[in-house]
C-alpha cells in the first residue's frame, strides 16, 4: 500500500479521553476512531491487524475440530427469557419495539439450533465457532475497546454426550489458546475464575498483566498460582480458638459503629471481632459472619448461595429486622435469618459481635455452642501479601486485561431449550455444553499495551499490517523514486505485506516520526547516500538497530528477518 493512497489519519497529540496506551496508539496511529462511547469505527490500519488475529484464531480452531457459523446479533428475547439471562445487570441491549435483543454471546442460539438438529448420541461431539460482533450494554464504556459497548469476539461451543467429553474439548480450547495467543506474541498467563453471567461447572481466563487492565488477579510468582480476585483463596489461617469458653457478656459500646472502633474500644485484636453482614438472597434474609477486617466476596457468597438473586440491605429493612442499625447486628437471638460464616470462624470462640442493640456488643461467643451456622465457606477476599494456598510463598495482587474465557456449561442451555440426545439405551438424555470465548480487539490492544514505546507501536511480525515499510527519504530524487517503486514492487510480489511511503513534499524528519508510530517491524529506508553504495538502510523497528543491506540482498534480508 501506498501511503499516498492510503487512509491512515495518524494524530501529533494524545487525545485527552484516551487514559491507556492501547487507546492512545490506536487513535494516534489511524486504527480506529470513536463514533459514541464504546463504540469505535476500526479503520484500514486496525481492521488489517484484526483480521491477522482473526485468521491466527480461525487457522487454530479449525485444527481442533471446529465447524465455523455466522449466528444472528439479532435475537428474539424469547428465546433469553427461557434461559432466565434476559434481566442479568448490563448484560442486554434491547430493541423493545421487536422484541428483539442484540445478542452479548451466542449459548442460546447454539442451543436452539441443537434442540433441532441433535437427535442422537451419534450425532455428538459437536464444536462450533463462529467470529461475530457481540453488544453489551456496558454503562461505564472506558479504556477504549477493553470496554465497549459492541466488539468482535470469537465464540466457540462444545455439545458433547457424556462429561468426559466435555473435559476433553475443553482441554482442546485450553491447548488452542495457548497456541493463538503464542503465536500473537503475547505475554500470558491462565487463571481460575468465577463463571458469572454464563454459569456452569468450571472456568479459566487467559489474562495478561497489565496496570490498563480491569481485573483484578492474585498471582504467585513461585510455583504459578494464578486466580482472578472473584475465586482467589490463600493460606491464611483461621481464628484460633482457646481451650476455655467463657459465657456470654453483653458489652456497652457507645458509638461504636466500625470494626476498627470496636476493636480500639476494647482493644482485642480484629480477628476475634466476628462482624456480620446482611444481604437478601432470593428476597430471603441472609446473615454473613466474617472475621474482623475481612472483605465479603460477593462471588464467591452468590456461588456459595448457589446463584440467585443477591442484593445487601438496606438500612431502613435492617432496623426493621433486627432492632439494630450497622454495625450492632450479629448473632445471637437472631431470628428469622439463614446464617452462614467464613471458613476463619469456624470452631472460634472468644468471639465479640453485635448484640442486635444499637450501642452493644456481646462477648465471649462461641460458634460451636452459640451460633447455628448453615454452613462455612471461603468468602473472603484475597489480601496482598498473604501466603500461597500450594507453596506458602507471598502472593501478590495485580491489574491485568482479561484476553478469552473458557466455560463447563454443563447442561444448563441444554435444560432451558431442550435440547437433548438419545443416549445407546434409547433415554432422551441434556445436551453437555461448554463456551468459549476470545476477544479479537482485545488481542490487539494486549499487544499494543505489551510493546510500544514512546515513540509509537511495536508491531510483531504475526499481527503487523504490513511487515515492511519503505521509506522514500526525497521523492524530488529520480535515483530515490526508481529504486524505492522497484523495492516496493519487488516486496509485494514476494508476498512482504509492504506499506510504501511515497508521499510527495513531505520531509525526512515526519516520515521517520510516522514510521515510528505506525510500528511496522522492518523499515527499508532508500537514501542517497546509501544508494551511491547499491545499498539501503534496514532497521528493526523494535530494537533500533540498522544495517545497511544491498540491494540484491534486500529479500532474503528481510525473509530471514521475518523467519527470526
Amino acid at each position: 500500500m501506498r501511503l499516498s493512497k492510503a487512509f491512515i489519519p495518524t494524530q501529533k497529540e494524545i487525545p485527552a479521553d484516551a487514559t491507556i496506551p492501547s487507546h492512545q496508539l490506536m487513535l494516534r496511529a489511524g486504527l480506529m476512531r470513536q463514533l459514541t462511547a464504546g463504540v469505535y469505527a476500526f479503520l484500514p490500519l486496525g481492521y488489517n491487524a484484526m483480521m491477522k488475529a482473526m485468521n491466527i484464531v480461525r487457522e487454530e480452531m479449525n485444527a481442533i475440530g471446529g465447524q465455523e457459523f455466522l449466528l444472528p446479533a439479532l435475537n428474539p428475547e424469547s428465546l433469553w427469557v427461557q434461559t432466565g439471562r434476559r434481566n442479568v445487570q448490563n448484560f442486554i441491549l434491547s430493541i423493545k419495539e421487536r422484541d428483539l435483543v442484540l445478542a452479548p454471546t451466542h449459548e442460546e442460539v447454539i442451543g436452539w439450533i441443537a434442540s433441532m438438529h441433535i437427535q442422537s448420541y451419534k450425532d455428538l461431539p459437536q464444536i462450533w465457532y463462529q467470529i461475530q460482533t457481540k453488544f453489551r450494554n456496558e454503562p461505564r464504556p472506558r479504556s477504549g475497546v477493553l470496554r465497549g459497548r459492541q466488539f468482535i469476539m470469537k465464540d466457540s461451543y462444545t455439545l458433547d454426550a457424556s462429561w468426559e467429553g466435555l473435559d476433553k474439548g475443553y482441554d482442546l480450547h485450553a491447548e488452542a489458546y495457548n497456541k493463538i495467543f503464542t503465536r500473537c506474541g503475547l505475554k500470558f498467563f491462565v487463571v481460575g475464575a468465577s463463571s458469572g453471567a454464563m454459569g456452569g461447572t468450571g472456568s479459566q481466563e487467559f489474562m495478561v498483566e497489565s496496570g490498563s487492565g480491569e481485573d483484578t488477579v492474585v498471582l504467585c510468582d513461585k510455583c504459578g498460582y494464578a486466580a482472578n480476585l472473584e475465586i482467589a483463596t490463600s493460606a491464611i489461617s483461621g481464628v484460633t480458638r482457646t481451650a476455655n469458653s467463657k459465657a456470654l457478656e453483653e458489652i456497652h459500646t457507645p458509638n461504636v459503629k466500625t470494626i476498627d472502633e470496636l476493636a480500639t474500644f476494647l482493644n482485642v485484636d480484629h480477628d476475634h471481632l466476628a462482624k456480620s453482614v446482611v444481604y437478601r438472597h432470593n428476597g430471603k434474609p441472609v446473615l454473613v459472619l466474617m472475621a474482623g477486617n475481612d472483605q465479603l466476596n460477593e462471588s464467591k457468597f452468590s456461588a456459595a448461595l448457589g446463584g440467585g438473586e443477591v442484593a445487601p440491605m438496606n438500612a431502613e429493612e435492617l432496623l426493621g429486622l433486627t432492632g439494630a442499625d450497622g454495625g450492632s447486628i450479629g448473632p445471637i437471638n437472631l431470628k428469622g435469618f439463614r446464617i452462614i460464616a467464613d471458613k476463619r470462624l469456624e470452631g472460634a470462640n472468644g468471639l465479640i459481635s453485635g448484640a442486635n442493640k444499637n450501642d452493644y456488643h456481646i462477648a465471649n461467643i462461641d460458634m460451636n455452642r452459640d451460633v447455628t451456622v448453615e454452613e462455612y465457606f471461603d468468602l473472603r477476599i484475597v489480601d496482598t501479601g498473604e501466603l500461597c494456598p500450594k507453596c506458602s510463598a507471598q502472593l501478590k495482587i495485580t491489574h491485568a486485561i482479561e484476553l478469552g474465557h473458557i466455560f463447563k456449561l454443563g447442561t444448563k442451555y441444554a435444560d432451558a431449550l431442550h435440547a437433548t440426545y438419545l443416549d445407546e439405551n434409547g433415554q432422551s438424555k441434556p445436551i453437555i455444553m461448554g463456551s468459549y470465548g476470545i476477544g479479537i480487539e482485545r488481542i490487539i490492544a494486549c499487544h499494543l499495551e505489551q510493546s510500544h514505546d514512546d515513540k509509537g507501536i511495536i508491531w510483531n511480525t504475526a499481527l503487523a499490517p504490513y511487515q515492511a515499510h519503505v521509506i522514500a527519504i526525497n521523492m524530488n530524487n529520480k535515483d530515490i523514486v526508481l529504486h524505492s517503486n522497484q523495492i516496493y514492487r519487488t516486496l509485494t510480489e514476494s508476498g512482504i505485506d509492504t506499506l510504501f511511503d511515497d508521499r510527495p513534499n513531505v520531509t525526512a524528519g515526519f516520515k521517520f516520526n510516522d514510521a515510528d508510530l505506525l510500528g511496522m517491524p522492518f523499515q527499508i529506508i532508500v537514501g542517497e547516500k546509501g544508494l551511491k553504495n547499491n545499498q539501503v538502510e534496514v532497521k528493526r523497528r523494535k530494537t533500533g538497530e540498522r544495517t545497511m543491506v544491498a540491494l540484491s540482498e534486500i529479500i532474503p534480508t528481510i525473509k530471514k528477518l521475518l523467519s527470526e
